[in-house]
């Protein structure tokens, strides 16, 4: 039976574009059937790929390749997700904190999937609508997290979050971001918000340069649904989710983040302890301000990111 993945590249990048060659070249030869996303088939030139298009390029594949940045990833992810195939991070950007290999583990990353040697584990996600006097008028999604912002630069955003149908507080800021465990080292980390180990099923809450007495960063149960209501008398807001998808927010517009209905199937080529990985993707100074010194101790394991073999 023949083998189907689908490789998502940054076609933008010539590194990339090589990159995906290679794997795409390693898989066909390997008997799989390489699809690539139509608009990148022709900055690839690659005989033998086949073109698809739409929301359903993954169907029935049984892996989802993204070589790039978080931002590829996250593309990629719209794709693997609503087919519930197995989503392949290869980092070719500076961060990369979803995907499962760097670039010097390329070549091994693509023998362990063709040989099935991975695990497979789900990422939570939110599912998101948008209100305005009772009528739904947008819907989508995130892996990340979904931001309430203000729309206009010289203008405060104001709004009231409820939690699970009961108010919480008022807040005049420049957005609120509801993220999930895989989407806390991302925007909400960089708002002041708690790193949480993607392990943890929870919902978090974190105003932006919030004007409040209260205005900590909250961890809520995965079961709650965060409501952010914009002030009827403020300025429109813009929603985004995973800062690809951008939707208006009237004011008097309703938000409202919950628990997704799918969540997003993420490879694991080898176990590997979450501390590890954010030590190597924040470099965090381990060793301590004595590393140099003689009398200091030596750290308990500095290797963060061992390689694939």
């Amino acid at each position: 039976m023949s083998r189907t993945a689908l490789l998502v590249t940054h076609t933008g990048r010539r590194d990339s574009t090589e990159h995906a060659r290679t794997v795409a070249g390693d898989l066909i030869e390997a008997g799989f059937t390489v699809r690539v996303v139509a608009d990148e088939a022709g900055d690839l030139g690659l005989p033998g790929v086949v073109p698809v298009a739409g929301p359903a390029a993954a169907e029935g594949a049984e892996l989802v390749f993204a070589l790039g940045g978080d931002g590829t990833l996250l593309r990629a992810a719209e794709l693997a997700r609503p087919a519930k195939v197995p989503l392949l991070g290869i980092n070719l950007g500076r961060v990369g904190f979803l995907a499962e290999a760097e670039i010097g583990d390329l070549d091994a990353a693509v023998r362990h999937a063709v040989a099935r040697e991975y695990t497979v584990e789900e990422r939570l996600t939110v599912d998101v609508t948008v209100a305005h006097h009772g009528a739904i008028v947008a819907e989508s999604w995130a892996l990340n997290e979904a931001s309430v912002e203000k729309g206009a630069r010289e203008r405060m955003l104001e709004v009231r979050v409820d939690v699970d149908g009961r108010p919480l507080s008022r807040y005049g800021c420049d957005g609120v971001i509801c993220a999930t465990p895989t989407g806390s080292t991302a925007y909400a980390f960089s708002a002041g918000g708690p790193v949480v180990w993607p392990g943890v099923e929870a919902l978090l809450l974190v105003p932006i340069s919030a004007h409040a007495l209260f205005s900590r960063a909250l961890v809520t149960a995965p079961s709650s649904t965060i409501t952010v209501i914009v002030d009827p008398h403020a300025p429109a807001a813009v929603l985004f989710c995973d800062g690809r998808r951008v939707f208006d927010v009237p004011p008097a517009g309703v938000v409202t983040v919950r628990r997704g209905r799918l969540p997003v199937r993420v490879a694991q080529l080898r176990p590997r302890p979450f501390t590890d990985r954010l030590v190597a993707k924040f470099a965090l100074p381990v060793a301590g301000w004595r590393a140099n010194s003689h009398d200091s101790p030596e750290p308990h394991d500095t290797q963060a990111s061992p390689r694939l073999s």
